[in-house]
């Protein structure tokens, strides 16, 4: 269910809806909590201790497990010689379909190159040139320049992870490992007061816990764990979106997932994380072929195999209906074997796990759920509609990535966006009033295996090719795991036993009922959001933003409301319950 209502109007105290979950047994307090440990995450908590700030970072695996360690192609920045942040902008602008925040993209571009260079004075080592020293670039979709600075040839984010790991190990910043946080703590006003989390496994802290602190920076990664086929790590449950919209906070562009064209094509039974085969290979020259060794892409953008990832992702999946295949064909045995083992060592490596040589014969490639454009709606400084509480990352929703995001870009706005969080919360120090007011737990829990199905329904609906049938289809299966479990809560008073598994599948559904409501409104096809019945961009109806909150009256409404431009409505925080 969805109505309509005005963005940017949050009530003091969220939605009153919080997971089925024990009450904490053991407790910390520190002035920030972040929660993640991409580079996001790491950056900021980093940041914000060299402030002096207590700092405790949770984390849902290891510390050196966050999403940014899977990064393949690299940070993008205008570093080369002749590139220029505007530049950089351009092609960013261009890539987002309309939809980008051109004061957050001047942003990113302006401050990024800076914070490439302050992240490896932090340690970071970037690959460079033999002969002159310099930081080796290479092109991904949607540049015209080669601006993507890399490491290890492939593994740019293990690099970074590694650096920033040894940068938190170092200054002693307390940690909380495989910990899913749970729902944020509030105050009577609806101010942050920290978090609720649960420890996995033996370890200083067990169980059910809290983390009370007056600022929460979330950093949680994506939420492509929502379809079957994804290139996110197990844990990629969308748990940040889903707190965030339990706390009374809004979200932004959930309809635009961004499908990453080469997935290495495993079967079409395959479901879970899959080997991403980076765009990077592309921009070194790699061709895309159909089974007959056609150049399918030339034609059809200027840019051929390097268009922006909606626009190739839309190319395979049209070759594909055409032709009645499963996957198309990604060859580079033209690189030979020596740039393959010292370029792309990682992807290598992966293809001949699965028993494929990328030397020898051409990959099989098709698009998967890769990257969340959209995601908690925040300001320039990362604030989100809850005062108090910031978010960065994948999880957040800055403007900088609009309808489609730039390659590369990411971790880039994980860098900048960290940085002006930490900067924040030193100037203006949130302010809390208490520990939290314990709400009691009133949504149900989704039984374990709700995950399997909500991914079924999504893979089924509302992947890369959608139309109002396959949506609507969606939209009431969904509704039906929602109020199956509020039926039997309400009126038996059982839900699903709490516990990793259940909130995970809870989380997931959150997300998938906003996703599908966003794309059901956006009647049109912008980015990597592709309607067959609507199968034009639309600027005069469609060049604004969807913004989307629980409902604070309603507990099952979704509340979907347009902005009045491709501009985000300013992020307030008034501090009165919705009348």
């Amino acid at each position: 269910m969805s109505t309509t209502g005005n963005p940017g109007t949050p009530g003091a105290a969220g939605t009153g809806i919080r997971l089925h979950a024990p009450a904490p047994g053991w407790a910390l307090d520190a002035d920030v909590v972040v929660v993640g440990s991409g580079v996001a995450g790491l950056t900021a908590a980093l940041r914000c201790a060299a402030a002096g700030r207590r700092t405790v970072v949770v984390t849902k695996a290891r510390l050196d497990d966050g999403s940014t360690r899977w990064a393949q192609g690299g940070i993008a920045a205008a570093l080369g010689e002749g590139d220029t942040p505007e530049q950089h902008l351009d092609d960013t602008l261009v890539a987002g379909a309309g939809l980008c925040d051109e004061a957050a993209v001047r942003l990113l571009v302006t401050e990024g190159p800076d914070a490439v260079r302050r992240l490896m004075a932090a340690g970071a080592v970037f690959d460079t040139s033999a002969e002159t020293g310099e930081i080796e670039l290479t092109r991904e979709g949607g540049h015209h320049r080669r601006r993507i600075a890399h490491a290890g040839g492939d593994a740019t984010g293990a690099e970074i992870s590694r650096a920033l790991v040894e940068a938190v190990h170092a200054a002693g910043i307390e940690t909380v490992e495989n910990a899913l946080v749970l729902d944020l703590l509030q105050d009577a006003e609806g101010r942050t007061a920290g978090v609720t989390l649960h420890v996995m496994g033996e370890g200083q802290h067990d169980g059910v816990g809290a983390v009370h602190a007056p600022a929460v920076i979330l950093a949680t990664g994506g939420m492509g764990q929502v379809f079957s086929a994804t290139t996110n790590p197990s844990v990629s449950t969308g748990d940040g979106v889903a707190l965030a919209l339990r706390a009374g906070a809004e979200v932004s562009d959930l309809e635009f997932v961004q499908f990453h064209p080469t997935v290495l094509f495993l079967g079409p039974e395959a479901e879970g994380q899959q080997p991403l085969v980076s765009e990077a290979v592309r921009g070194e020259g790699a061709y895309l072929v159909d089974a007959d060794g056609v150049r399918f892409m030339v034609g059809q953008h200027e840019l051929a195999e390097l268009a922006p990832r909606d626009i190739v992702a839309k190319g395979i999946m049209r070759r594909m209906q055409e032709q009645g295949a499963r996957h198309m064909y990604l060859d580079a045995r033209h690189f030979g074997a020596e740039m393959w083992e010292n370029r792309f060592p990682t992807i290598l490596a992966a293809c001949r796990a699965h028993g494929i040589d990328p030397v020898t014969e051409p990959i099989p490639v098709a698009p998967a759920a890769h990257y969340a454009s959209g995601g908690v709606r925040t300001d320039l400084h990362g604030r989100t509609t809850v005062p108090g509480l910031y978010a960065c990352g994948e999880v957040a929703c800055t403007g900088v990535h609009g309808a489609n995001r730039l390659a590369s870009n990411s971790l880039l706005e994980g860098l900048v966006f960290a940085e002006r969080i930490a900067e924040d919360i030193t100037a203006n120090p949130p302010v809390g009033s208490g520990p939290g007011i314990p709400v009691p737990a009133t949504g149900p829990l989704q039984p374990a295996e709700a995950r399997y199905e909500v991914q079924r329904i999504m893979t089924e609906g509302a992947g890369v090719l959608r139309s109002a049938g396959s949506l609507a289809a969606a939209a009431e299966a969904l509704e039906t795991l929602y109020t199956t479990a509020l039926g039997e809560l309400e009126s038996r008073g059982k839900t699903a036993v709490p516990g990793v598994e259940s909130w995970e599948a809870t989380n997931l559904l959150c997300v998938a009922r906003v996703l599908v409501a966003a794309a059901q409104r956006r009647a049109e096809t912008r980015g990597c959001h592709w309607r067959e019945d609507h199968p034009d961009r639309d600027d005069a109806a469609w060049r604004r933003h969807l913004v989307v909150r629980l409902s604070r009256t309603e507990r099952r409404a979704l509340v979907v409301t347009p902005t009045d431009s491709a501009d985000f409505p300013s992020v307030h925080h008034p501090l009165s319950l919705e009348k």
